[in-house]
């Protein structure tokens, strides 16, 4: 409560404060000339009073200035500035569309914030990452990976190569909620892991949150990545895709009714299952099916000057299996929302939301044939609304509702003379709410803040049977609740605080903390992203997982804002962390929560980054310093360990160089602390048979993993009235040829009898590829 009323107080002030003035409010949208796509974050600025606003989610902004005549200039990086003369004697509507720029040799935008945000921006430890900018980072087989590309910032590690999943400042892969046009995303990989969900030829904007999280975001303690699919071109018919050593894809885009209406479709898939029969005569491989699909759909209506309708879905699934046997796993979002412009200062979206995540694990075998499938579902509706009460302050506020469905695991035989029974894990069913208010304000003309609250609210309700556990976590008795039954309530507030002082026009020092609470939870078997991960509710066994977090930081530019610097420094807090005894049962047990161990976890670190953001030279440095740690009763003498994601040492380098007008190349290198591990240290024989003594939990590490990757891209020439683009991408990934060992398996030796040696399992080789891409 004493948030909330330093908040309200704030607020207060600063209305009073602002004067009654005869003031009127320009408004209206910032959008691409080209497709009509509305621009995310569009700088909107009158030079003369030095007051401006930025494009919000739905590229909506809202100055409010005294009467009189301007100069506004509107600009978005990699964008023509456009300067429009303004005589402002009443509220005013003004939609504006700016031109991509035209420069002599192509430059590649790192990042798609304004020039000076690093400083001027009261966020931090936030990254904005241009699609044009993943496009030429090099990677596996050539395919664009957005996950990849986040890999490589600072503060954000992974665990090994071929990983899709990330760890945000010490925080697990379960504790990153990643949006898609609103709508979660529980498996974001294709692969086993090896490749992510998204298509950039299908993705507008993309916004990672590793700390000063806003308050319309929650229930994950680490961070939040929310990507934003394109709403189709508004002005002409066009298409892009590509060609590949794996897969194809293609995006077409379309005006329904031009400047009015529009859509995008665009898919892709991979083939390696297609080249099996070239390359292997082998008939057990026969039936063979190995590949994956991306489909993503979006639509959008302007009703009117105030009104818009967005329909969007994504769905996509992976197929791997043979004559005998099938693993199949999938997402599916849909998204429906509607933004309302009530006034020039309060613009709305209200948005309803589904999304689920499911796997299929099958045999065909007669005897011991078996079909198991999981699921987890979510229904949302959710409110937002933006308030511009003056130059001064922005308020965000809302709600959102979310009913989650978790069906963990239906196990049968197939066919009668199977030997499995059917076994069904029990289906939960619970309600998330969340309530929000934040204002981001100016307090003087050099210190800003940005200050919100956050109510959360999880509600388990039936039909299910609750189990009581003893000390020995061994079950003692049950309580069943019939359906629609409430039978736990958790509450909690979430505070969010930042602040930016601001030293000079080129420096400015900026700090934050934030309150996270995680009612989902995580069970998997494995670093990497399987099908066989299991996500379950907190309930009365399971208390919710909270983090504060607190962060520092020094951001500066240099020469007119093309070189970046930033150090950041941070220190997290976690209750009610949760980890795994030792040889857990996770296997469609209904005790399951009796698998788990409580305590706290702490995560702490440093990261540096320089960024060269113009010029034919582009790129970032990153170096992560950082140190994660858990501490359990039960898990080594309950003393603190590391965690599976702790990394040390991380250091990113990402460059491109244009050579000239129609080629680019790029390179990255990679190199971190190997990932904490358990290793035997000994053995016993116990009644004849030789076991392993294993060392305490994360006591050992994997060797450090490097790697260096490059690419060269052609493109075609420029011609006057051309309207057919492609470019030819040659990559080659691992370019020196590192075997990174991806497992460690200690075997015996049988030609030293009692001894045994450690057998390196690695994935990638120097693996080379080429990508053939275009666009009309």
């Amino acid at each position: 409560m004493r948030s909330l009323t330093l908040s309200l107080s704030l607020l207060f002030v600063s209305v009073f404060a602002f004067g009654q003035d005869a003031k009127f409010t320009l408004s209206g949208h910032v959008r691409d000339a080209g497709s009509g796509e509305e621009l995310i974050g569009a700088n909107v600025f009158d030079p003369a009073s030095g007051v401006g606003a930025t494009t919000n989610l739905y590229g909506f902004y809202s100055l409010t200035l005294p009467a009189g005549n301007y100069q506004i200039e509107f600009s978005y990086l990699g964008y023509d500035t456009k300067t429009v003369e303004v005589k402002l004697t009443e509220n005013k509507t003004l939609e504006v569309e700016v031109e991509e720029a035209s420069v002599a040799i192509q430059e590649v935008v790192v990042s798609a914030e304004r020039a000076d945000r690093n400083v001027e921006s009261v966020s931090m430890s936030k990254e904005k990452m241009a699609i044009e900018k993943i496009k030429t980072i090099p990677v596996v087989f050539g395919e664009v990976d957005l996950i990849k590309a986040i890999q490589l910032l600072p503060g954000v590690q992974t665990v090994g190569e071929g990983q899709s999943g990330f760890f945000v400042r010490g925080g697990g892969s379960d504790q990153n909620i990643i949006l898609l046009d609103e709508a979660p995303v529980y498996n974001a990989s294709h692969l086993l892991g090896f490749f992510s969900v998204f298509n950039a030829d299908a993705i507008k904007d993309v916004q990672l949150y590793k700390g000063g999280i806003p308050a319309s975001y929650g229930g994950r303690l680490s961070s939040v990545l929310d990507v934003r699919m394109k709403d189709g071109n508004a002005k002409k018919l066009s298409a892009s895709g590509g060609i590949g050593t794996i897969s194809s894809r293609l995006t077409v885009e379309a005006p329904i009714v031009k400047d009015k209406a529009s859509f995008i479709v665009s898919g892709r898939r991979t083939y390696v299952d297609a080249f099996i029969p070239l390359f292997s005569s082998d008939t057990t491989l026969d039936g063979t099916k190995l590949y994956f699909y991306d489909l993503n759909l979006k639509a959008n209506y302007r009703l009117g000057e105030k009104d818009r309708l967005f329909l969007s879905g994504y769905f996509g699934r992976d197929v791997f299996g043979s004559q005998d046997f099938r693993i199949e796993w999938g997402n599916g979002t849909g998204t429906l929302r509607w933004n309302h412009i009530f006034s020039s200062k309060l613009f709305s979206n209200i948005t309803l939301i589904y999304s689920d995540f499911d796997y299929f694990l099958g045999s065909s075998d007669d005897v011991e044939g078996f079909k198991w499938d999981s699921k987890i579902k979510d229904y949302s509706l959710k409110f937002d609304f933006n308030y511009y009460l003056n130059p001064r302050n922005s308020i965000k506020f809302g709600y959102q509702v979310t009913r989650h469905k978790f069906q963990p695991g239906f196990a049968r035989g197939t066919g009668d003379e199977s030997i499995f029974n059917s076994y069904r894990l029990q289906t939960t069913n619970s309600l998330e709410h969340g309530l929000y208010v934040e204002n981001e304000q100016e307090l003087t003309p050099v210190l800003s803040a940005v200050y919100g609250l956050r109510l959360s609210l999880f509600q388990n309700y039936g039909a299910a049977t609750v189990y009581q556990y003893n000390d020995e976590f061994a079950v003692v008795d049950s309580t069943h609740y019939g359906s629609g039954e409430l039978y736990k309530t958790y509450v909690n507030l979430e505070p969010r605080v930042g602040l930016r002082l601001k030293l000079d026009d080129n420096k400015s020092v900026k700090a934050s903390y934030n309150r996270m609470v995680q009612y989902m939870q995580l069970a998997s078997n494995s670093q990497s992203s399987t099908p066989f991960d299991v996500w379950f509710p907190s309930s009365p066994n399971v208390k919710p997982q909270i983090a504060d977090q607190v962060a520092v930081g020094y951001f500066q530019n240099f020469q007119n804002n093309m070189y970046e610097a930033s150090v950041e420094v941070y220190y997290k807090k976690s209750q009610n962390a949760i980890d795994f005894k030792d040889y857990a049962d996770l296997f469609l047990n209904k005790y399951l929560e009796g698998e788990l161990r409580f305590g706290e976890a702490r995560a702490y670190g440093a990261e540096f980054m320089v960024k060269k953001t113009k010029g034919r030279l582009t790129g970032w440095l990153a170096y992560t310093l950082a140190k994660s740690e858990r501490k359990i009763k039960e898990i080594n003498n309950g003393d603190w360990y590391s965690t599976n994601y702790d990394k040390t040492h991380d250091i990113s380098l990402v460059t491109s160089y244009e050579l000239n007008k129609r080629s680019t190349i790029s390179l990255n290198f990679v190199y971190g602390t190997g990932a904490p591990t358990t290793f035997p240290t000994g053995r016993f024989v116990y009644n004849g048979e030789v076991l392993p003594v294993y060392s305490d939990r994360n006591a050992a590490r994997m060797p450090d993993f490097h790697r260096m990757d490059i690419s060269y891209v052609l493109r075609s020439k420029e011609k006057p009235g051309r309207k057919f683009f492609w470019d030819l991408n040659f990559s080659i990934y691992n370019l020196y040829n590192r075997h990174n060992p991806y497992t460690i398996t200690f075997k015996e030796d049988e030609d030293k009898p009692g001894s045994t040696y450690a057998e390196k399992t690695y994935l990638f080789p120097i693996l080379p590829s080429v990508t053939w891409n275009f666009n009309f």
